[in-house]
């Protein structure tokens, strides 16, 4: 593999115009495809073998006008006065003439008067509606409403399905990657070549997803989660690179040699990471929700672009740079003749680096530097003990938002279960219709159900739907305390609770399930790939175990941060709020992919050492020495690009960007600088032992350039 990646880093460096417009005319073509054939992104929530789905299926297939989506329109006068009649009716009227409006319910009004609710059903889906044009054309149905001095707000499926796009937090990232770019690598057009590099990648990546959404369903944040993570592994996979490259360059190498060069070695580490990641984000077609593959699809196709931009682009555009992305003092100094590269990867320095004294400390006390950074690790996990999963609703989002605004003001008007009805779905073929007051009845009766609308049935009247308003809100514990107790003998046969609640309580419910078939899945998959590629079970297990610590510390810090009142408030949040369901799987899957990136760059380098030394301690602190700066780096630039997504408006793009920022932050200083050199340094010759029998089995992957067979191990004092 290293003598492939060799030749393409070379070939590129050598031709580096045609490179790059041959990268400008795939991303063109890209484009042009995704204009003419690509796809809109929507979600599909849809849980196939739930009740709440059974329940759904009735509803759709015995009320054919109700089947398509609905919106909220919420009138209130700020005055506290009640609402004239003449003005609710008006704006009836709008809606009504609205497209493929089906009907409008309503105005219901508060008891105070001064509320009103009004509801549109539509005769298609909501993935019908592109972009804001749905939202859009109930604002202007409203516009005169909303001029006679009224507040007007939307919510429903509608409104909430919608997310406006924010490229504020790329564009933080991206700012706060290239001055940690610049301290990296001292110049800045050295710098500016990985973002170059992962913009390109991620260019690529978002049409490919276009393209995907024209022939699969594709989550409305899905693109935001794949820019989130092509952008910090683009970024980092070049940054591997440009170093690599550089230090060729500052030993006299050419710019075609040090290209060869970087790709034979960088370049292998960068490939093996890259496709941890994607094999990693195969384990989300396990969760069993088609919205959840389609996570997994977005981000693999960025994934993938980003890397083949970083091991064509990079040589391309260092060659084109030439001596300039050395800082100015190197350029000034007599060139020092081409060495080869020696164990570590670097060059001969004056004295030790900080890293390097740093590494020698962690080697000379490893019990210590283990059990400490062990503690370290579990204090942060242990909040992840109290995390309560729930899909976020209106009630999560930002108080400047339409969708949550609604929510307020019908909690506040008409009770907070309002915005979370139970649809009793009801079919009259198992159950006869003399029962259903009876039924009514015992709704009414329950201390958590604060009103039970008189059943509507069907045409046909072979199926009706009763709504029941619990006292609680969606995201209350007591709310799906009230639908375990229907369902757990409250319901007669025919009889099946469905509707937003339900839907929400299947969803969180399977996929608590689902996440321990995805966790053994994952953690398989990476065991087999670092054991095949290091040759040594050993490492490979130890990686996967020091994972679990980095993704576990992550679901800790993001529990504690927006399951209480303060941190949340810090984020925008008016409260404290659940972790989203869809967040620990597709957190785990990305960051078990990340985690091995930096576990691969390491590893690498302290296995080219003990291949070329057979000194099993010392391969660990020269490994470490060589790496730690780029690590470091790669690592910073990760943390600053999540960090910045955490300010997006989703709750579910927050939330990953805060989980994902301090995954990576702990992984790369208490676990990549601590726990696996102390670790590595107790364990000794024992990291690669390789039994007889799998080493016959193992094919033999050349990874570093000339790699020779281990040297025979040492005997390991008793």
């Amino acid at each position: 593999m290293s003598t492939l990646l060799g030749r393409l880093g070379g070939a590129a460096a050598a031709r580096p115009w045609r490179t790059v417009a041959a990268w400008v005319l795939l991303i063109g073509a890209i484009f042009g495809l995704a204009q003419a054939f690509g796809g809109e992104p929507r979600d599909n929530y849809r849980v196939p073998g739930t009740r709440s789905t059974a329940g759904m299926d009735l509803l759709n297939a015995r009320f054919p006008d109700s089947s398509g989506t609905s919106a909220r329109v919420v009138v209130h006068d700020r005055g506290g006065r009640a609402l004239p009649a003449g003005a609710l009716a008006g704006l009836r009227e709008q809606l009504a003439g609205l497209p493929h409006a089906l009907s409008v319910t309503g105005p219901i009004p508060s008891r105070a008067g001064d509320t009103a609710l009004l509801t549109v059903g539509y005769d298609v889906k909501v993935t019908d509606f592109k972009g804001s044009a749905g939202l859009d054309a109930l604002r202007a149905a409203a516009r005169s409403t909303t001029d006679a001095g009224y507040q007007v707000e939307f919510g429903g499926e509608l409104p909430e399905n919608f997310s406006a796009p924010n490229g504020t937090a790329e564009a933080i990232g991206m700012v706060a990657a290239l001055v940690i770019l610049v301290l990296a690598l001292g110049t800045v057009i050295a710098a500016g070549l990985p973002l170059l590099v992962a913009l390109a990648g991620l260019g690529a990546g978002t049409g490919l997803i276009t393209l995907l959404s024209a022939v699969t369903d594709i989550s409305g944040i899905a693109p935001t989660v794949a820019s989130m993570v092509g952008l910090g592994v683009g970024i980092d996979y070049a940054l591997l690179l440009v170093s690599r490259h550089v230090e060729g360059l500052r030993r006299g190498l050419d710019a075609r040699a040090a290209a060869a060069e970087a790709n034979a070695t960088a370049g292998s580490s960068v490939v093996v990471a890259g496709a941890t990641v994607l094999v990693s984000l195969f384990g989300l077609k396990l969760a069993g929700l088609s919205v959840y593959a389609s996570f997994g699809y977005a981000t693999f196709a960025t994934v993938g672009a980003v890397m083949a931009a970083a091991l064509t682009l990079v040589p391309a555009l260092a060659a084109l740079a030439g001596p300039r992305l050395l800082r100015r003092a190197e350029r000034r100094a007599p060139a020092a003749p081409a060495a080869p590269a020696a164990a570590g990867g670097a060059g001969a320095r004056p004295g030790p680096t900080r890293t390097e004294r740093w590494a020698r400390l962690v080697g000379r006390r490893p019990v210590a530097a283990a059990v400490l950074s062990l503690a370290v690790l579990l204090g942060l996990a242990a909040p992840m003990l109290g995390m309560r999963t729930w899909p976020q609703d209106a009630g999560s989002q930002a108080s400047g938002n339409t969708t949550r605004k609604a929510y307020d003001l019908i909690a506040g008007a008409y009770g907070p279960g309002a915005n979370g009805p139970l649809l009793l779905a009801v079919d009259l073929r198992k159950l006869p219709e003399s029962e259903l007051p009876a039924l009514e009845g015992r709704m009414a009766a329950d201390p958590g159900v604060a009103a039970v609308q008189p059943a509507r049935f069907n045409a046909a009247r072979d199926a009706a739907v009763i709504s029941v308003q619990p006292t609680t809100g969606p995201q209350d514990r007591a709310t799906a305390k009230l639908l375990q107790r229907l369902r757990g003998g409250g319901l007669p046969t025919g009889v099946e609770a469905t509707g937003t609640v339900a839907a929400f309580s299947d969803i969180s419910d399977r996929l608590s399930q689902r996440l321990w078939v995805v966790v053994p899945f994952v953690v398989a998959l990476s065991l087999i790939l670092l054991t095949v590629l290091f040759r040594a079970p050993v490492i490979a297990v130890k990686a996967a175990a020091m994972n679990l610590l980095s993704v576990a510390a992550a679901y800790g810090v993001m529990t504690a941060v927006f399951q209480h009142d303060a941190s949340a408030g810090l984020l925008g949040l008016p409260h404290a709020v659940p972790v989203s369901s869809w967040v620990p799987i597709l957190m785990f899957t990305v960051l078990f992919g990340l985690s091995m990136d930096y576990e691969v760059f390491l590893l690498s380098r302290v296995r080219e050492d003990w291949l070329a030394t057979g000194d099993a301690r010392g391969s660990v602190v020269r490994g470490l020495s060589s790496t730690g700066r780029v690590i470091s780096s790669a690592a910073a630039i990760m943390v600053a690009v999540f960090t910045g997504f955490a300010i997006d408006p989703d709750i579910t793009v927050k939330m990953i960007g805060v989980g994902m920022a301090a995954a990576v932050l702990v992984d790369a200083t208490v676990v990549r600088m601590v726990l696996v050199p102390a670790t590595m340094t107790l364990l000794g010759h024992r990291n690669w032992w390789l039994p007889g029998w799998l080493d016959r089995l193992l094919p033999e992957l050349r990874v570093e350039p000339g790699e020779a067979p281990a040297p025979a191990p040492q005997p390991v004092p008793a």
